[in-house]
């Protein structure tokens, strides 16, 4: 039984590690391809990172800070973070630099695959974001803004998407420093523009990370009304391996009694629960809305956070 779960974890785990290994290939792709080459910063640890090179002249390559950067916040904060977390880190950070270090040089000493600046700038964050949500819905991590992220909310009640937001905002507002030649008037019309395209690219992989890894998490309501209700919440429950509550209610026009299913399932059972009621009573009523949140057995677990009291300090008496 023991070598049966270590298999099953053991295949887990490779599939989990093979869609890292893809998710951090299209961000390395969306960003070193589309991005960097039309000198947009983006936020989180490649935005810094690019900060660093422009700054520099393009002495310091951008996967060298990445790395560089990332190792000495591990290894500073490592008890605080947990094992889990920065061996899972170390991979995902030592992964990403490497294939960035080995395509940038090549796309940055080149003129823009795509010369609009603004078709490249989307192309790439839908890139990055798919990247993002395939690499974040498997446990993976590129360090970065993440482990700053992580010690935030740890040490406070910030959450761990305020952070990330609040530091990738401000890394791209930090472009407008960066070496200029023109005087103040030029600078301001160059550098709005491209901080302008940051905060965008930001909002669009954002957006995409968090549909990606939230697409098979979404809870679905199911309400059906059926005089057939008993025979579809025996099999509902035994093929679908969802739960089945049901309501006695009374028809307004007709004052029969009716009985209602209520069936909580994720985005992937919808198939099969429409087909199971389906197959037993074509003419049953079936509502379908989307739950904001479900905690409790088979979906999320209930979590709280305590938060921190700040006792005044008391007053002393002169």
């Amino acid at each position: 039984m023991q070598m049966q779960n270590l298999r099953i974890y053991s295949r887990t785990d490779f599939r989990d590690y093979l869609i890292i290994v893809a998710g951090m290939a299209l961000y390395a792709i969306g960003f070193t391809v589309f991005i960097l080459p039309h000198e947009i910063v983006v936020g989180g640890m490649a935005g810094f990172s690019t900060l660093v090179f422009f700054a520099s002249g393009g002495l310091i390559p951008v996967a060298a800070t990445m790395y560089v950067v990332n190792v000495l916040m591990l290894v500073c904060w490592f008890r605080l973070l947990g094992q889990k977390f920065v061996i899972r880190t170390i991979f995902g950070a030592t992964l990403l630099s490497a294939i960035i270090g080995m395509i940038e040089g090549y796309f940055t000493s080149r003129p823009p695959i795509v010369a609009d600046t603004t078709m490249s700038v989307i192309m790439g964050s839908v890139i990055c974001g798919f990247g993002i949500g395939l690499y974040y819905a498997h446990k993976g991590s590129a360090g970065g803004t993440d482990i700053v992220a992580a010690i935030f909310e740890k040490k406070s009640n910030i959450s761990i998407g305020r952070t990330m937001m609040i530091l990738d905002v401000t890394i791209v507002t930090c472009s407008f420093f960066l070496p200029f030649d023109g005087d103040l008037d030029a600078r301001i019309q160059a550098r709005v523009q491209t901080i302008i395209y940051g905060w965008a690219s930001i909002a669009i992989y954002s957006f995409l990370a968090n549909h990606v890894v939230n697409a098979d998490k979404q809870t679905i309501q199911f309400l059906i009304l059926s005089p057939k209700w008993r025979e579809i919440a025996d099999r509902v429950t035994h093929e679908s391996g969802r739960g089945v509550t049901t309501f006695d209610g009374r028809g307004f026009w007709t004052g029969e009694n009716r009985t209602m299913l209520i069936v909580w399932c994720r985005q992937y059972d919808t198939d099969r629960i429409y087909e199971i009621v389906r197959s037993v009573d074509e003419e049953a009523y079936i509502i379908q809305s989307e739950a904001r949140s479900v905690y409790g057995n088979g979906f999320d677990p209930l979590r709280s956070k305590p938060r921190k009291v700040i006792r005044p300090k008391e007053q002393t008496q002169p």
